[in-house]
């Protein structure tokens, strides 16, 4: 999840092989950060009940906001890197992929609904933040522009989770 947004991005973007197998810390990263997650849910297996289950969910929705945030942004500024100042899309597209695609991959293989789709305002933050992103950048430079648009990402997905937005979806109930 944490790596596979920015594959995409680099394929898309040229970058062949992706940053991930030229430099192989974002994964390992990943990895511990899993495993150390994984084992203090399986030692303390009732860390999952009562008040601290609530603790652990809002700390997850933080640390997955900062992530989304970050990802975003680093996403928009290797577009810009690799010479693709002038395509707003194209930039747009890098950082929201690079802030999901990870997620969205997960939840495919996983033959879940992809979590982006069903709940939460989650890639349009994403969207949003990549457009601040780029025009600030022009505007203002780097590190006014990853800022700025963090802060962004922040700031809706905060208002998203405190009064409750979601995207609007319709629910297909099968036919009996």
């Amino acid at each position: 999840t944490a790596v596979g947004g920015g594959m995409v991005r680099d394929v898309i973007l040229g970058v062949i092989p992706p940053n991930v197998f030229r430099n192989p810390t974002y994964a390992l990263i990943a990895v511990i950060t899993s495993l150390t997650v994984f084992a203090v849910i399986y030692v303390k297996r009732d860390v999952m009940d009562g008040s601290f289950k609530v603790i652990y969910e809002r700390t997850m929705l933080v640390m997955d906001t900062i992530g989304l945030a970050i990802f975003t942004v680093v996403g928009v500024n290797i577009g810009i890197q690799q010479g693709y100042l002038d395509k707003i899309f194209l930039l747009t597209f890098a950082g929201t992929i690079t802030g999901v695609g990870g997620g969205l991959m997960r939840d495919v293989m996983a033959g879940q609904p992809p979590y982006i789709f069903v709940k939460h305002i989650y890639a349009s933050a994403s969207v949003v933040g990549s457009l601040v992103c780029v025009y600030m950048y022009r505007a203002f430079g780097a590190v006014a522009s990853m800022i700025v648009s963090s802060a962004v990402i922040l700031l809706i997905r905060y208002l998203a989770a405190h009064y409750h937005w979601n995207l609007p979806h319709i629910d297909f109930k099968e036919e009996k």
